[in-house]
Protein backbone atom coordinates (compact mmCIF):
# COMPACT_ATOMS: atom_id res chain seq x y z
CA UNK A 1 0.00 0.00 0.00
CA UNK A 2 1.22 3.88 -0.94
CA UNK A 3 -0.68 6.53 1.23
CA UNK A 4 -0.35 10.06 -0.44
CA UNK A 5 -0.62 12.42 2.74
CA UNK A 6 0.80 15.38 1.63
CA UNK A 7 -2.11 16.98 0.18
CA UNK A 8 -1.40 20.69 1.65
CA UNK A 9 1.64 20.53 -0.95
CA UNK A 10 -0.95 19.57 -3.69
CA UNK A 11 -3.77 17.54 -3.99
CA UNK A 12 -4.44 15.15 -7.28
CA UNK A 13 -6.96 17.05 -9.43
CA UNK A 14 -10.29 15.89 -9.86
CA UNK A 15 -12.27 13.99 -12.55
CA UNK A 16 -14.82 17.08 -12.30
CA UNK A 17 -11.85 19.20 -12.84
CA UNK A 18 -10.09 17.00 -15.47
CA UNK A 19 -13.58 16.89 -17.39
CA UNK A 20 -14.11 20.59 -17.16
CA UNK A 21 -10.40 21.42 -18.41
CA UNK A 22 -10.59 18.71 -21.27
CA UNK A 23 -12.61 20.72 -23.91
CA UNK A 24 -10.94 24.19 -23.33
CA UNK A 25 -7.05 22.43 -24.04
CA UNK A 26 -8.84 21.00 -27.28
CA UNK A 27 -11.84 21.87 -29.18
CA UNK A 28 -12.37 25.45 -27.49
CA UNK A 29 -8.90 26.95 -27.58
CA UNK A 30 -10.00 30.64 -28.74
CA UNK A 31 -8.32 33.38 -26.82
CA UNK A 32 -11.56 35.52 -24.84
CA UNK A 33 -10.08 38.80 -25.51
CA UNK A 34 -11.18 37.98 -29.68
CA UNK A 35 -13.68 39.54 -31.36
CA UNK A 36 -14.88 36.33 -33.25
CA UNK A 37 -17.24 33.78 -32.00
CA UNK A 38 -14.20 31.05 -30.94
CA UNK A 39 -13.01 33.94 -28.89
CA UNK A 40 -16.80 34.70 -27.45
CA UNK A 41 -17.30 31.22 -26.23
CA UNK A 42 -14.25 31.26 -24.57
CA UNK A 43 -14.43 34.28 -23.07
CA UNK A 44 -18.31 33.17 -21.66
CA UNK A 45 -16.52 30.40 -20.12
CA UNK A 46 -14.31 32.37 -18.16
CA UNK A 47 -16.85 34.49 -16.89
CA UNK A 48 -18.47 32.03 -16.05
CA UNK A 49 -16.31 30.60 -14.22
CA UNK A 50 -15.44 33.83 -12.61
CA UNK A 51 -19.32 33.73 -10.95
CA UNK A 52 -18.70 30.69 -9.82
CA UNK A 53 -15.44 31.51 -7.65
CA UNK A 54 -17.29 34.51 -7.00
CA UNK A 55 -20.48 32.64 -5.31
CA UNK A 56 -18.40 30.31 -3.23
CA UNK A 57 -16.70 32.98 -1.54
CA UNK A 58 -19.96 35.07 -1.11
CA UNK A 59 -18.79 37.95 -3.41
CA UNK A 60 -19.40 39.99 -6.61
CA UNK A 61 -18.20 38.07 -10.00
CA UNK A 62 -16.47 41.25 -10.48
CA UNK A 63 -14.56 41.24 -7.85
CA UNK A 64 -12.27 38.45 -8.85
CA UNK A 65 -9.04 38.32 -11.02
CA UNK A 66 -7.17 35.24 -11.88
CA UNK A 67 -3.82 34.78 -11.27
CA UNK A 68 -1.32 32.06 -11.80
CA UNK A 69 -1.79 31.08 -8.24
CA UNK A 70 -1.68 31.65 -4.49
CA UNK A 71 2.03 33.51 -4.40
CA UNK A 72 0.85 35.98 -6.82
CA UNK A 73 -2.34 36.90 -5.42
CA UNK A 74 -0.91 37.30 -1.97
CA UNK A 75 1.80 39.75 -3.84
CA UNK A 76 -0.54 41.85 -5.86
CA UNK A 77 -2.67 42.17 -2.76
CA UNK A 78 -0.32 43.19 -0.34
CA UNK A 79 2.07 45.45 -2.52
CA UNK A 80 -1.48 47.35 -3.25
CA UNK A 81 -2.55 48.02 0.36
CA UNK A 82 1.20 48.84 0.41
CA UNK A 83 1.20 51.75 -2.53
CA UNK A 84 -2.28 53.36 -1.00
CA UNK A 85 -1.07 53.12 2.22
CA UNK A 86 2.39 55.24 1.67
CA UNK A 87 -0.08 57.75 -1.33
CA UNK A 88 -1.22 58.63 2.50
CA UNK A 89 2.03 58.31 4.91
CA UNK A 90 0.89 54.96 6.28
CA UNK A 91 3.79 52.54 5.98
CA UNK A 92 2.74 50.34 9.23
CA UNK A 93 1.72 46.68 7.81
CA UNK A 94 0.89 43.72 11.05
CA UNK A 95 1.18 40.41 10.27
CA UNK A 96 1.92 37.13 12.19
CA UNK A 97 5.47 35.67 12.67
CA UNK A 98 4.12 32.00 10.97
CA UNK A 99 2.83 33.32 7.56
CA UNK A 100 3.68 31.72 4.36
CA UNK A 101 7.00 32.88 2.45
CA UNK A 102 4.78 34.04 0.00
CA UNK A 103 3.64 36.53 1.96
CA UNK A 104 6.93 36.87 4.56
CA UNK A 105 9.20 37.82 1.69
CA UNK A 106 6.72 40.11 -0.21
CA UNK A 107 6.49 42.28 3.49
CA UNK A 108 10.79 42.00 3.70
CA UNK A 109 11.21 43.36 0.45
CA UNK A 110 8.52 46.03 1.54
CA UNK A 111 11.12 46.78 4.98
CA UNK A 112 14.12 47.47 2.72
CA UNK A 113 11.88 50.20 1.01
CA UNK A 114 10.97 51.92 4.04
CA UNK A 115 7.64 50.07 5.56
CA UNK A 116 7.82 48.68 9.17
CA UNK A 117 6.33 45.42 10.07
CA UNK A 118 4.84 44.43 12.99
CA UNK A 119 4.91 40.20 13.51
CA UNK A 120 2.39 39.21 15.85
CA UNK A 121 3.50 36.51 18.25
CA UNK A 122 1.90 33.31 17.79
CA UNK A 123 3.82 30.76 20.65
CA UNK A 124 0.73 30.77 23.04
CA UNK A 125 -1.55 28.45 21.69
CA UNK A 126 0.02 27.83 17.94
CA UNK A 127 -2.49 31.32 16.89
CA UNK A 128 -2.80 34.53 17.43
CA UNK A 129 -5.99 36.51 19.27
CA UNK A 130 -7.98 39.26 17.19
CA UNK A 131 -7.12 41.33 20.76
CA UNK A 132 -2.91 40.81 19.28
CA UNK A 133 -4.22 43.02 16.40
CA UNK A 134 -6.23 45.32 18.10
CA UNK A 135 -3.31 46.47 19.98
CA UNK A 136 -0.76 46.66 17.08
CA UNK A 137 -3.27 48.89 14.81
CA UNK A 138 -1.70 52.32 14.67
CA UNK A 139 -2.60 55.63 13.24
CA UNK A 140 -0.15 54.82 10.32
CA UNK A 141 -1.31 51.02 9.38
CA UNK A 142 -1.45 50.59 6.10
CA UNK A 143 -2.59 46.71 6.18
CA UNK A 144 -3.15 44.12 7.97
CA UNK A 145 -2.46 40.49 6.32
CA UNK A 146 -3.21 37.27 8.27
CA UNK A 147 -3.38 33.77 7.32
CA UNK A 148 -7.09 31.86 7.16
CA UNK A 149 -5.18 28.17 8.34
CA UNK A 150 -2.10 27.98 8.82
CA UNK A 151 -0.13 25.81 6.17
CA UNK A 152 1.90 23.70 7.88
CA UNK A 153 0.91 23.29 11.67
CA UNK A 154 -2.83 23.26 10.33
CA UNK A 155 -4.14 26.06 13.04
CA UNK A 156 -7.64 28.10 12.11
CA UNK A 157 -7.62 31.83 12.99
CA UNK A 158 -10.15 33.96 14.07
CA UNK A 159 -10.45 35.70 10.52
CA UNK A 160 -14.45 37.18 11.05
CA UNK A 161 -13.54 38.82 14.62
CA UNK A 162 -10.04 40.23 13.08
CA UNK A 163 -12.10 41.56 9.99
CA UNK A 164 -14.81 43.50 12.01
CA UNK A 165 -11.88 45.12 14.04
CA UNK A 166 -10.11 45.94 10.84
CA UNK A 167 -13.21 47.52 9.74
CA UNK A 168 -13.69 49.30 12.53
CA UNK A 169 -10.72 51.25 12.56
CA UNK A 170 -10.51 51.51 8.72
CA UNK A 171 -7.81 49.42 7.77
CA UNK A 172 -7.04 47.28 4.75
CA UNK A 173 -7.76 43.72 5.46
CA UNK A 174 -5.79 40.94 3.58
CA UNK A 175 -5.45 37.10 3.71
CA UNK A 176 -3.53 34.22 2.54
CA UNK A 177 -6.64 31.50 2.72
CA UNK A 178 -5.03 29.34 0.29
CA UNK A 179 -5.14 26.75 2.11
CA UNK A 180 -8.66 27.06 3.66
CA UNK A 181 -10.31 27.61 0.56
CA UNK A 182 -12.24 24.76 -0.51
CA UNK A 183 -12.02 22.88 3.08
CA UNK A 184 -13.82 25.76 5.02
CA UNK A 185 -16.93 27.88 4.75
CA UNK A 186 -15.80 30.89 3.79
CA UNK A 187 -17.82 34.39 3.42
CA UNK A 188 -15.59 37.57 2.48
CA UNK A 189 -18.87 40.07 3.16
CA UNK A 190 -19.51 38.50 6.53
CA UNK A 191 -15.80 38.11 7.44
CA UNK A 192 -15.11 41.41 6.40
CA UNK A 193 -11.97 40.70 4.31
CA UNK A 194 -11.02 43.01 1.34
CA UNK A 195 -8.75 40.85 0.17
CA UNK A 196 -8.04 37.11 -0.14
CA UNK A 197 -5.77 34.77 -2.34
CA UNK A 198 -6.46 31.29 -3.35
CA UNK A 199 -4.89 28.38 -5.26
CA UNK A 200 -6.41 25.92 -7.70
CA UNK A 201 -3.97 22.82 -6.97
CA UNK A 202 -5.15 23.09 -3.17
CA UNK A 203 -8.70 22.07 -3.79
CA UNK A 204 -8.15 18.96 -6.52
CA UNK A 205 -7.55 21.86 -9.35
CA UNK A 206 -4.73 22.46 -11.64
CA UNK A 207 -1.47 23.86 -10.38
CA UNK A 208 -0.75 27.25 -12.21
CA UNK A 209 -3.75 29.15 -11.59
CA UNK A 210 -5.63 30.97 -8.70
CA UNK A 211 -7.53 34.18 -7.79
CA UNK A 212 -7.36 37.00 -5.76
CA UNK A 213 -10.74 38.84 -4.43
CA UNK A 214 -10.59 42.24 -4.34
CA UNK A 215 -13.63 44.30 -2.47
CA UNK A 216 -15.31 46.48 -4.57
CA UNK A 217 -13.76 50.45 -4.27
CA UNK A 218 -10.84 49.06 -3.03
CA UNK A 219 -7.38 50.14 -5.12
CA UNK A 220 -5.59 47.53 -6.67
CA UNK A 221 -1.63 47.62 -8.21
CA UNK A 222 -0.65 46.11 -11.38
CA UNK A 223 2.54 43.20 -11.43
CA UNK A 224 1.97 42.45 -14.41
CA UNK A 225 1.77 45.18 -17.39
CA UNK A 226 1.20 44.37 -20.85
CA UNK A 227 -3.01 44.10 -21.54
CA UNK A 228 -6.33 44.72 -20.76
CA UNK A 229 -6.96 41.71 -19.07
CA UNK A 230 -8.62 41.23 -16.03
CA UNK A 231 -10.09 44.84 -16.47
CA UNK A 232 -6.51 45.99 -16.97
CA UNK A 233 -5.58 44.34 -13.41
CA UNK A 234 -3.50 41.53 -14.32
CA UNK A 235 -2.20 41.59 -18.06
CA UNK A 236 -1.56 38.08 -20.02
CA UNK A 237 -4.14 36.03 -22.00
CA UNK A 238 -6.36 33.98 -19.21
CA UNK A 239 -5.35 30.33 -18.88
CA UNK A 240 -9.00 29.55 -20.09
CA UNK A 241 -8.30 25.71 -19.52
CA UNK A 242 -6.84 26.43 -15.88
CA UNK A 243 -9.86 28.77 -14.89
CA UNK A 244 -12.83 26.46 -16.50
CA UNK A 245 -11.44 23.25 -13.90
CA UNK A 246 -10.56 25.16 -10.94
CA UNK A 247 -13.93 26.87 -10.87
CA UNK A 248 -15.53 23.23 -11.51
CA UNK A 249 -13.12 21.72 -8.26
CA UNK A 250 -13.82 24.55 -6.16
CA UNK A 251 -17.96 24.32 -6.88
CA UNK A 252 -17.47 20.54 -6.22
CA UNK A 253 -15.53 20.81 -3.00
CA UNK A 254 -17.99 23.52 -1.78
CA UNK A 255 -21.18 21.85 -2.84
CA UNK A 256 -19.68 17.79 -0.87
CA UNK A 257 -17.26 20.41 2.10
CA UNK A 258 -20.40 19.09 4.57
CA UNK A 259 -20.44 15.37 3.92
CA UNK A 260 -16.82 15.49 3.03
CA UNK A 261 -14.27 17.91 5.47
CA UNK A 262 -16.16 15.79 8.77
CA UNK A 263 -14.96 12.39 7.38
CA UNK A 264 -11.58 13.73 6.85
CA UNK A 265 -11.66 15.33 10.44
CA UNK A 266 -12.43 11.87 11.99
CA UNK A 267 -8.95 10.41 10.43
CA UNK A 268 -7.60 13.64 11.15
CA UNK A 269 -8.56 12.75 14.51
CA UNK A 270 -7.73 9.17 14.97
CA UNK A 271 -4.46 9.70 13.19
CA UNK A 272 -3.54 12.70 16.30
CA UNK A 273 -4.61 10.05 18.55
CA UNK A 274 -2.43 7.30 17.44
CA UNK A 275 0.73 9.56 16.93
CA UNK A 276 0.35 10.97 20.55
CA UNK A 277 1.11 7.26 21.84
CA UNK A 278 4.75 7.73 20.78
CA UNK A 279 6.83 8.74 23.09
CA UNK A 280 8.61 12.40 23.34
CA UNK A 281 6.10 13.44 20.71
CA UNK A 282 3.95 16.71 20.75
CA UNK A 283 1.62 17.99 18.05
CA UNK A 284 2.07 21.35 16.38
CA UNK A 285 -0.74 23.81 16.13
CA UNK A 286 -4.56 24.59 17.63
CA UNK A 287 -6.01 21.12 18.85
CA UNK A 288 -9.23 22.24 18.08
CA UNK A 289 -9.25 25.19 15.56
CA UNK A 290 -7.22 23.07 12.63
CA UNK A 291 -7.91 22.29 9.23
CA UNK A 292 -9.98 18.74 8.76
CA UNK A 293 -7.11 17.32 7.27
CA UNK A 294 -3.94 18.61 9.29
CA UNK A 295 -1.77 16.32 11.34
CA UNK A 296 1.44 18.19 12.59
CA UNK A 297 4.03 16.78 14.79
CA UNK A 298 7.31 16.82 16.41
CA UNK A 299 9.33 13.58 17.24
CA UNK A 300 12.39 14.38 19.62
CA UNK A 301 15.66 12.50 18.75
CA UNK A 302 15.38 12.07 14.84
CA UNK A 303 15.89 14.18 12.02
CA UNK A 304 12.77 14.94 9.70
CA UNK A 305 14.84 14.07 6.24
CA UNK A 306 15.43 10.88 7.28
CA UNK A 307 11.89 10.63 8.52
CA UNK A 308 10.28 11.23 5.40
CA UNK A 309 12.69 9.40 3.16
CA UNK A 310 12.22 5.76 5.28
CA UNK A 311 8.02 6.39 5.55
CA UNK A 312 8.33 7.25 1.84
CA UNK A 313 10.36 3.37 1.59
CA UNK A 314 7.31 2.24 3.88
CA UNK A 315 4.34 3.02 1.63
CA UNK A 316 4.01 7.00 3.05
CA UNK A 317 4.12 9.99 1.18
CA UNK A 318 4.62 13.09 4.08
CA UNK A 319 6.38 16.33 4.35
CA UNK A 320 7.82 18.11 7.17
CA UNK A 321 6.17 21.41 6.47
CA UNK A 322 5.83 23.57 3.53
CA UNK A 323 6.80 22.49 0.09
CA UNK A 324 7.84 25.93 -1.16
CA UNK A 325 11.00 25.20 1.75
CA UNK A 326 11.42 21.66 1.31
CA UNK A 327 14.95 22.14 0.00
CA UNK A 328 16.51 24.29 2.90
CA UNK A 329 18.40 22.70 5.73
CA UNK A 330 16.85 25.25 8.50
CA UNK A 331 14.04 24.12 10.57
CA UNK A 332 11.17 25.60 9.57
CA UNK A 333 10.27 29.37 10.48
CA UNK A 334 6.98 28.30 11.65
CA UNK A 335 7.77 25.81 14.24
CA UNK A 336 10.43 28.20 15.65
CA UNK A 337 7.64 30.71 15.74
CA UNK A 338 5.89 28.59 17.71
CA UNK A 339 8.73 27.70 20.27
CA UNK A 340 9.60 24.51 19.22
CA UNK A 341 13.41 24.79 19.85
CA UNK A 342 16.32 23.81 16.54
CA UNK A 343 16.88 20.80 18.00
CA UNK A 344 12.81 19.57 17.95
CA UNK A 345 11.80 21.44 14.77
CA UNK A 346 14.31 19.17 13.17
CA UNK A 347 12.36 15.98 13.49
CA UNK A 348 8.83 17.72 12.38
CA UNK A 349 6.03 15.48 10.27
CA UNK A 350 3.61 16.78 8.19
CA UNK A 351 0.53 14.42 7.21
CA UNK A 352 -2.18 16.06 5.36
CA UNK A 353 -5.02 14.32 3.94
CA UNK A 354 -7.91 14.85 1.79
CA UNK A 355 -11.61 13.00 0.75
CA UNK A 356 -9.45 10.58 -1.09
CA UNK A 357 -7.89 9.07 1.63
CA UNK A 358 -9.39 6.02 3.18
CA UNK A 359 -9.31 4.81 7.23
CA UNK A 360 -7.34 1.44 5.82
CA UNK A 361 -4.67 4.65 4.85
CA UNK A 362 -4.66 5.92 8.35
CA UNK A 363 -4.08 2.42 9.72
CA UNK A 364 -1.24 1.81 7.23
CA UNK A 365 -0.24 5.23 8.74
CA UNK A 366 -0.51 4.41 12.60
CA UNK A 367 1.63 1.44 11.91
CA UNK A 368 4.22 2.62 10.01
CA UNK A 369 5.64 6.22 11.72
CA UNK A 370 6.20 4.48 15.13
CA UNK A 371 7.96 2.06 13.73
CA UNK A 372 9.79 4.26 11.56
CA UNK A 373 10.70 7.04 14.25
CA UNK A 374 11.65 3.92 16.94
CA UNK A 375 14.30 2.92 14.29
CA UNK A 376 15.84 6.56 13.70
CA UNK A 377 15.88 6.66 17.29
CA UNK A 378 17.85 3.51 17.79
CA UNK A 379 20.32 4.98 15.64
CA UNK A 380 20.72 8.18 16.99
CA UNK A 381 23.50 9.32 19.25
CA UNK A 382 21.33 12.15 20.47
CA UNK A 383 18.79 10.09 21.20
CA UNK A 384 21.04 7.75 23.24
CA UNK A 385 22.00 10.59 25.02
CA UNK A 386 18.90 11.68 26.00
CA UNK A 387 17.76 8.04 27.72
CA UNK A 388 21.54 8.03 29.35
CA UNK A 389 21.09 11.75 30.87
CA UNK A 390 24.01 13.05 29.19
CA UNK A 391 20.68 15.24 27.57
CA UNK A 392 17.23 16.65 29.06
CA UNK A 393 14.58 15.39 27.09
CA UNK A 394 12.71 18.73 25.75
CA UNK A 395 9.41 17.13 24.83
Amino acid sequence: MYVYADNAATTAMSKVAVDAMTPYLMQEYGNPSSLHSVGQRAKEALESARATVAQCLGCEPREIIFTSGGSEADNQAIRSAAFNGARKGKKHIITTAFEHHAVLHTLAKLEKEGFEVTYLDVSQGHTITAQQVKDAIREDTCLVTVMYANNEIGSILPIGEIGAICKEAGVPFHTDAVQAVGHLHINVKEENIDMLSLSGHKFHGPKGVGALYVRKGFPIQNLIEGGAQERSKRAGTENIAGIVSMAAALKDACDHMDENMPRVAAMRDKLIAGLSQIPHSALNGDPVNRLPGNVSFCFEGIEGESLLLLLDMNGVAASSGSACTSGSLDPSHVLLAIGRVHDVAHGSLRLSLSEYNTDEEVGHILKVVPEVVQYLRNMSPVWRDLQTGKRQYIL
